[in-house]
C-alpha cells in the first residue's frame, strides 16, 4: 500500500501566526470536530472501499482520509468549485490545520478531487456515516427512538429537455457513436439525461427527488437516495428506513406525511415492530374522523425536522439544485453532505450536553 506521508513540523510561520489565530473561530470549529471523532477509526473504512494506493508501484497517492476531509470542507463553507476549493485550502490556514497539512505543502490539485470523488462509492459513504453516528452514540447520543422520513425535488444540473428530445438523446448515447466528442476521444462532459419530469402543485419540475430520513430527537441525517423526479415517495419508505439503522437501538416510531399512507408502508412497520406514525389520508366514502386529524397534527410537529434539514441544505449548500449531471455522482455528493451536516450537528450537539 502506498500513500503520501504528511509530516507536520512546527515552523517559523507557525510561531508568527500563532498570536493572530488565537480568535480565528474557523480554527476552533475545526479542532472541536477533530476532537469530536475518531478519525483513525473512519481510516480503514475508507482504505477497505477505495481502490487507489493499495499498489506499491507508481506514485504515492493521497491518504482517502485527507481527500474526504477537503471534500467535507467544500461541504461547510460552500465552496462551488473543485478549483475553488485547491485554491482555499491553499489560501486558509485553518483548513490546513484541519487537514493535518503543513503551511508549505501545496493542496491536492482539483482533478485529485473529482477522481476521488468518481471513484468513491455510495456504499463507502454509507459505512462512514454509520461508523460516526455510531461514534456519537457511544458518546451518549440516543439515536432511532424516531425517524422522519419525507422526499424534495432537486433542479437538474442541465437545462430542461421535452420528453421527446430526452428520449432522442439517451438514444443517440447508448451508440458506440455517442459516446464520443467531435474529435473522436471519450467525452468528458454530458448533459444530464437520467433526470425526468414531474408536476407538483401544477408546476412542471424538470430533475431529480432527495428521499431522506431524519433523526427526531437530535436531527442527524440517517440516509439519504437520489431519484428521477417522477419516482413516488411511498415505495421508498422501507428502503430509507432500512438505510437508518445504524446503532444497535431498534427504531421505534417512523414519522411521514400523507403521501406514504398505503397498506404496504403501515405493513411493513407492523412486521418490523415499529410504531407507525404516518399520517392518515381521507380515501373515496371514508373521511378522516376527529381523532386522525388531531393525530396528523400530532404528527406534522414532529415531522418537521426533515422540512429543517432540507430547508437548512437549500440555504447553505445549494442543494436544491444538482451540482453534476450524473445520478451516481449526485447520490454520493449528497451523502457527504449528509456526512457534513452529521459531524457539524454532532459537534455542536456534544458541545451543548
Amino acid at each position: 500500500m502506498s500513500f503520501k506521508k504528511i509530516e507536520t513540523n512546527f515552523s517559523f510561520v507557525d510561531l508568527a501566526l500563532s498570536n493572530s489565530l488565537e480568535h480565528n473561530r474557523a480554527l476552533e470549529r475545526m479542532k472541536q470536530i477533530n476532537a469530536a471523532v475518531d478519525w483513525a477509526r473512519i481510516d480503514p473504512i475508507l482504505i477497505r472501499y477505495y481502490p487507489v494506493g493499495k499498489s506499491p508501484e507508481g506514485n504515492a497517492a493521497y491518504p482517502p482520509i485527507l481527500l474526504l476531509k477537503c471534500l467535507l470542507l467544500q461541504q461547510w463553507f460552500r465552496i462551488d468549485s473543485d478549483p475553488e476549493l485547491e485554491t482555499q485550502i491553499n489560501d486558509r490556514r485553518s483548513f490546513k490545520d484541519f487537514l493535518g497539512i503543513p503551511l508549505e505543502q501545496l493542496s491536492p490539485d482539483h482533478c485529485t478531487f473529482s477522481r476521488f470523488r468518481s471513484r468513491f462509492s455510495p456504499d463507502a459513504l454509507r459505512a462512514v456515516n454509520n461508523e460516526l453516528l455510531s461514534q456519537f452514540a457511544s458518546k451518549g447520543l440516543t439515536i432511532n427512538e424516531g425517524i422522519a422520513v419525507d422526499a424534495r425535488l432537486v433542479h437538474s444540473a442541465s437545462h430542461p429537455r421535452s420528453k421527446q428530445k430526452l428520449e432522442e438523446e439517451k438514444k443517440i448515447y447508448e451508440t458506440p457513436e455517442g459516446k464520443l466528442d467531435n474529435t473522436g476521444n471519450p467525452l468528458k462532459f454530458s448533459r444530464d439525461l437520467e433526470s425526468d419530469w414531474t408536476v407538483k402543485n401544477d408546476i412542471p419540475h424538470y430533475g431529480l427527488k432527495e428521499h431522506a430520513s431524519i433523526d427526531t430527537r437530535y436531527g442527524f441525517v440517517l440516509a439519504t437516495e437520489i431519484t428521477p423526479a417522477s419516482f413516488h415517495d411511498s415505495p421508498y419508505l422501507p428502503l430509507c428506513v432500512t438505510s437508518s439503522c445504524h446503532t444497535k437501538n431498534p427504531i421505534k416510531k417512523v414519522y411521514a406525511d400523507k403521501g406514504y399512507f398505503g397498506k404496504d408502508n403501515r405493513d411493513f412497520l407492523h412486521m418490523n415492530n415499529i410504531e407507525d406514525g404516518i399520517m392518515r389520508k381521507a380515501t373515496r366514502g371514508a373521511a378522516l374522523t376527529p381523532y386522525e386529524k388531531e393525530r396528523n397534527k400530532t404528527i406534522s410537529k414532529i415531522r418537521y425536522v426533515v422540512e429543517q434539514y432540507f430547508g437548512i441544505s437549500h440555504l447553505h449548500h445549494h442543494a436544491h439544485r444538482a451540482r453534476f449531471t450524473k445520478m451516481i455522482i449526485n447520490g454520493i455528493d449528497g451523502k457527504l453532505r449528509q456526512l457534513a451536516f452529521n459531524l457539524f450537528r454532532g459537534t455542536k450537539v456534544l458541545r451543548t450536553t
